[in-house]
């Protein structure tokens, strides 16, 4: 009997018969334990009958409406036979069947089609719909509701995503980027398990409670029903704490915040951090339990293109990403010291939620926001937790709590706090007010990340500096954790002295995101310094950081003798079941491909290869691999065929372009190999690598188009190995540009190099009786 039902006949009950059928009730789900006592799933109407404070603050939440059965009940957007005309002058239509939601909108053969609503998605500031395919897909829909009232712009349709219209696009409304058993359940639903058959490439998904139940975050109740009726059980009958790891808040004589009195870390942040971060999920592993975020998901670090450089927030972060770097995570605070865990909403209005440690008499005044009192500006969250607007109208708050820098704004173009209102302004005017504001202020002469995680990802590679000052970074324990990490995760292309010891350091740290941090720092270092830095990680108590190292070392695998083969397999076993957990998509089997073209499994590979294919057409990767695999077995018509199938398929992608070009090359073909790496330059812009091999590829053919493609690759890298390119084949051709390019040269390279160049120069302007 259902639930809803049982509770509506106990309303006619007296207290007597409801006492009895309360615990009968229980009782009968007491017992829904596993036979290896592992707790069960009972459902959160399971929880409202003691819970009925939490439960009411629960409905109509964000969670509770996370996702629901498309029904009157649940439908916001208007179905009433109304028509949507997108960007591309192309309509589409939204209407009933009885008590049916449809949609006739264009599909991936490019033609309309009428499709059913079978799920909502959110509700607020906009709600999303999804249909479910014969194969157990379910995907999102590319036009969204407008949840908002009239008044505030909303009450109608609009495309999420109009930019992606073309069925190769992964963000195509067919294809994975839009597919909810991947990118969305685990955080929607609760208790979700993919249940995905490769042979049928289908999809059996399962949730216990279509949305964000009560058991998503307090785990399978089912012990904690049997707890009721037995009080010795531990823990309620639960296995993860929850609760505020500060217990009482005290005021310091010298600070003007309260500060923790004692902190004992609780697993809430853990808790909240499996949907509110950006991740790749790796396993359906108990994370709370282990304490460890990395046993059940790779959370993504601080770098581009997600974040900014100075760790403010670019691309959707989901929060927890911004939290690690902030105070509040390393005083204590969770996400219920704000935040009803309930309801989501705030535990106090806006202007006085960071009032409970920021004490008013310090915060709440003029001289401290020098803004008009009650006014926009001097409310806490909107200096210090600034809004960026994502899928159009909903806007989020960063969660790093930084202090407003006009100055790194200026120098670094971050974002500036100050021109979300002041919009008329530019960081040269904010800078000036706030110096004129604090002019005694040390904040700007602390030591920033920013300039050196720009300098990493900006720079030319080799830059002179950034090795050691990312090596500091590294190594500074008063950076956050993630900090640090994603420091280490930046020293890949330099490996220097300083960041081999800073990477020899991390990997011995007991924080597993710096851990992490340094094995993606690692990769590129050579095998002998890989091996003995990295191997002590393949026996990790944590997931992703014995995955991840095995991943790093596989490359080695024919150089490693066979006791080093057999440990690395160890840490190699782990890897391939995290891509069996991901073998729905096609990153995961390129991945397996990748792993035995390293051990010279070649049939295997190329099996791997083709599944990738077979499941998603439209990963890159699959052809680049698998054409790299054909060219070491010396199949070269078969890695040019590989590859122009790719391109067929997604003839958007440079990377394939490319190639392709070099694949000609290697034919000898390079009239047709220039044609394909000219197009690689046209598909990315900014790529400057494409424009130096194009250029050397057009050398001999035109000689004027081959010196502006590479001094293109120049200007789009400032890497001055290109300029350098440029004035050689310059001089090699006794051109009258090449004195001007060697002038341009020796302002920004060695003096030695400048020398040689203008020495072969002088060689070259010699007739040639007389060059010895």
């Amino acid at each position: 009997m259902p639930i809803l039902m049982l509770r509506q006949r106990l309303s006619n009950f007296s207290a007597t018969h409801l006492l009895l059928a309360f615990v009968c009730l229980f009782s009968a789900n007491a017992n829904a334990i596993t036979a290896d006592n592992t707790p069960t799933f009972v459902g959160s109407e399971q929880c409202q009958t003691c819970h009925q404070q939490e439960f009411n603050a629960w409905q109509g939440s964000h969670h509770e409406q996370a996702m629901q059965h498309a029904e009157q009940d649940s439908v916001l957007g208007d179905f009433n036979n109304v028509t949507f005309t997108d960007t591309n002058g192309v309509e589409n239509r939204f209407y009933r069947r009885a008590a049916q939601y449809w949609v006739n909108i264009k599909g991936p053969d490019g033609q309309f089609h009428d499709y059913q609503i079978k799920y909502t998605f959110g509700y607020t500031p906009l709600q999303q719909y999804m249909v479910e395919f014969d194969d157990g897909r379910v995907q999102l829909i590319p036009f969204a509701w407008d949840s908002r009232t009239k008044k505030q712009g909303g009450q109608r349709w609009f495309n999420l995503y109009p930019q992606f219209n073309e069925k190769h696009q992964e963000f195509f409304w067919t294809n994975t980027g839009q597919n909810w058993n991947y990118m969305c359940a685990d955080c929607h639903s609760t208790n979700v398990v993919k249940n995905f058959d490769v042979k049928t490439n289908s999809y059996q998904t399962t949730f216990s409670e279509i949305n964000v139940g009560c058991e998503a975050c307090h785990g399978a109740a089912s012990k904690h029903l049997a707890w009721t009726i037995n009080k010795t059980i531990n823990n309620l009958g639960f296995n993860r704490n929850l609760s505020k790891s500060v217990q009482q808040w005290l005021p310091k004589s010298n600070k003007s915040t309260l500060m923790p009195d004692k902190i004992e870390h609780s697993q809430q942040t853990l808790v909240c951090a499996q949907c509110h971060s950006r991740h790749v999920q790796i396993s359906n592993n108990d994370h709370v339990q282990s304490k460890e975020l990395a046993d059940r998901y790779m959370l993504s670090l601080i770098n581009s293109p997600l974040y900014y450089p100075d760790g403010q927030v670019y691309d959707e972060d989901f929060v927890y990403g911004s939290f690690l770097q902030s105070k509040m995570y390393e005083n204590g605070v969770v996400c219920s010291n704000c935040h009803d865990p309930h309801s989501a909403e705030l535990t106090l209005p806006v202007e006085d939620v960071c009032l409970q440690c920021h004490q008013s008499e310090d915060y709440a005044t003029p001289e401290h926001h020098h803004h008009q009192e009650q006014s926009t500006g001097a409310q806490c969250v909107n200096c210090h937790m600034p809004e960026t607007t994502y899928m159009q109208i909903d806007a989020r708050r960063d969660h790093g709590w930084h202090i407003p820098r006009p100055d790194l704004a200026k120098s670094f173009g971050t974002p500036d706090t100050c021109l979300s209102c002041h919009q008329n302004k530019d960081s040269l005017w904010s800078d000036m007010i706030t110096k004129a504001w604090q002019p005694d202020s040390l904040i700007r002469a602390r030591d920033n990340v920013t300039p050196v995680f720009t300098a990493a990802d900006y720079a030319p590679v080799g830059t002179r500096g950034v090795g050691a000052e990312l090596s500091k970074i590294a190594q500074t324990r008063s950076y956050p954790a993630i900090i640090r990490a994603s420091a280490l995760d930046r020293m890949t292309n330099i490996p220097d002295r300083n960041t081999l010891i800073a990477i020899a350091r991390a990997v011995k740290s007991p924080e597993s995101i710096i851990r992490l941090g340094a094995i993606n720092g690692a990769v590129e270092l050579p095998a002998a310094e890989r091996w003995r830095i990295l191997s002590p990680l393949l026996s990790d108590k944590v997931l992703a950081v014995r995955s991840e190292a095995a991943s790093a070392l596989a490359p080695l695998w024919q150089t490693l003798s066979t006791a080093q083969q057999q440990r690395l397999q160890e840490g190699l076993n782990d890897y391939i079941s995290i891509q069996h957990f991901n073998r729905d998509r096609g990153f995961s089997h390129t991945n397996i491909g990748n792993i035995y073209t390293h051990q010279g499994n070649y049939l295997p590979a190329e099996e791997a290869y083709d599944n990738s294919i077979k499941i998603d057409p439209y990963y890159v990767n699959a052809y680049l691999n698998k054409a790299e695999l054909y060219r070491l077995l010396q199949r070269n018509d078969q890695a040019l065929s590989t590859l122009l199938q790719g391109f067929k398929k997604i003839p958007d992608q440079s990377e394939l372009a490319y190639a392709i070009g070099l694949t000609y090359i290697r034919h000898k073909k390079k009239s047709t190999a220039a044609d394909y790496l000219k197009q690689a330059t046209v598909l990315a812009p900014q790529n400057a690598n494409y424009f130096y091999v194009y250029g050397l590829s057009i050398e001999q053919k035109n000689k004027l188009s081959a010196y502006k493609a590479i001094f293109s690759a120049y200007q789009i890298s400032n890497d001055p190995q290109h300029l350098y390119a440029l004035c050689e084949m310059q001089v090699r051709h006794q051109s009258s540009l090449a004195q001007q390019c060697i002038a341009n040269f020796a302002k920004v390279a060695p003096l030695e190099v400048v020398n040689r160049l203008k020495q072969q120069y002088k060689q070259q302007q010699l007739p040639s009786n007389q060059i010895k």
